[in-house]
C-alpha cells in the first residue's frame, strides 16, 4: 500500500488555476522528486500537502486513510490541521529557523509543545525533556553539527542553517519529508553539503518528496520524477528515464535549457 496517495487535487485562486488535476502516489521508503519552471505549481503542491494552502478539488491519503477530501467537511476541520501537518515535515528554501533560539533548541521546540499536552508531562518533565534533548543533539550529529548546538542562526552558515532545518523536520518523525527547492538560497560551494545529506537519507529509504532545480541530483537519487508545467503533471516515471529519455516535448524543452547551461 502506497503511503501517500493524491488523487485529482486542484487549487484556484479566483478563477486562476494554479494546480489541476493532480494525481500521483509514493510508496513508503521511495524518494519522489518534482522538477519544472518556476510558476508550474511545485511549491503550491507541496503547500497543499502540508495545509499550508487549502486544496480546492481532490483527496489527500497517508497510510491508507484519507486526511482530506474536498467534498467531505468534516476532513477539513480547522482543529486538525496541525495534526495532519505531523505527516508532513517541510524544509523550506529559506530555512526558517527561529533567531533567537539556538540550533538545539530550534530543532527540539516543536517536541517539546507537543509533550507539554500529554497527561503525564508534568509528573515526567525533567525526563521528557532529557529525552527530547538527547535526540536532538543525535539528530544534529546525523547532520554533522554536533559542535553547532548552542550557535544561534545568525552564527551558522547557510548550509549549517539549512542542516538544522533538515533535522528540525525530522525531528516529529514524519511519514514523509518534503524539501522545497532546498539548495536555491545557498552559495554553489554549500548546495553540495545539504545535497550529501539528502541523499545520504535517501539511501537510508526516508520517505521523501523533494522539489528541486538539481537535474543530476534528482536523476541518481529519487526513485521516480515529476514533471510539471503550467499547473498540472506532464509526465511521470522512473527518474532516470523521465530525465535522460523524456516522452513529452514540455519535459524535453524543459531539460534542454538545463544540458545547455
Amino acid at each position: 500500500m502506497a503511503i501517500l496517495e493524491v488523487q485529482h487535487i486542484e487549487k484556484h485562486f479566483g478563477p486562476t488555476k494554479v494546480l489541476e488535476d493532480i494525481s500521483f502516489s509514493l510508496e513508503k521508503g521511495q524518494a519522489l522528486a518534482i522538477i519544472g519552471s518556476s510558476g508550474s505549481g511545485k511549491t503550491t503542491l507541496l503547500r497543499c500537502l502540508n495545509f499550508l494552502e487549502k486544496p480546492s478539488g481532490g483527496t489527500i491519503s497517508v497510510g491508507g486513510s484519507v486526511i482530506f477530501d474536498a467534498d467531505d467537511p468534516n476532513t477539513q476541520k480547522e482543529s486538525e490541521v496541525r495534526k495532519k501537518r505531523l505527516h508532513f515535515g517541510m524544509v523550506f528554501q529559506s530555512f526558517n529557523l527561529f533567531p533567537q533560539y539556538t540550533a538545539l533548541k530550534n530543532i527540539t521546540l516543536a517536541k517539546e509543545l507537543l509533550a507539554q499536552e500529554q497527561p503525564d508531562f508534568k509528573a515526567r518533565k525533567k525526563e521528557i525533556l532529557k529525552e527530547i534533548e538527547s535526540e536532538g543533539r543525535e539528530l544534529l550529529a546525523k547532520m554533522g553539527l554536533s559542535d553547532r548546538a548552542e550557535h544561534y542562526p545568525s552564527q551558522l552558515s547557510g548550509g549549517q542553517q539549512q542542516r538544522v532545518a533538515i533535522a528540525r523536520a525530522l525531528a516529529l518523525h514524519p511519514d514523509i519529508l518534503c524539501f522545497d527547492e532546498p539548495t536555491s538560497a545557498l552559495d554553489p560551494e554549500l548546495t553540495g553539503e545539504v545535497l550529501k545529506v539528502i541523499r545520504s537519507l535517501a539511501e537510508q529509504k526516508t520517505t521523501m518528496i523533494i522539489v528541486t532545480h538539481e537535474m543530476a541530483f534528482a536523476r541518481d537519487v529519487a526513485d521516480d520524477v515529476i514533471f510539471m508545467d503550467g499547473g498540472v503533471i506532464v509526465e511521470q516515471g522512473p527518474a532516470r528515464e523521465v530525465i535522460e529519455h523524456p516522452r513529452e516535448e514540455r519535459t524535453r524543452r524543459f531539460l534542454s535549457r538545463y544540458s545547455e547551461n
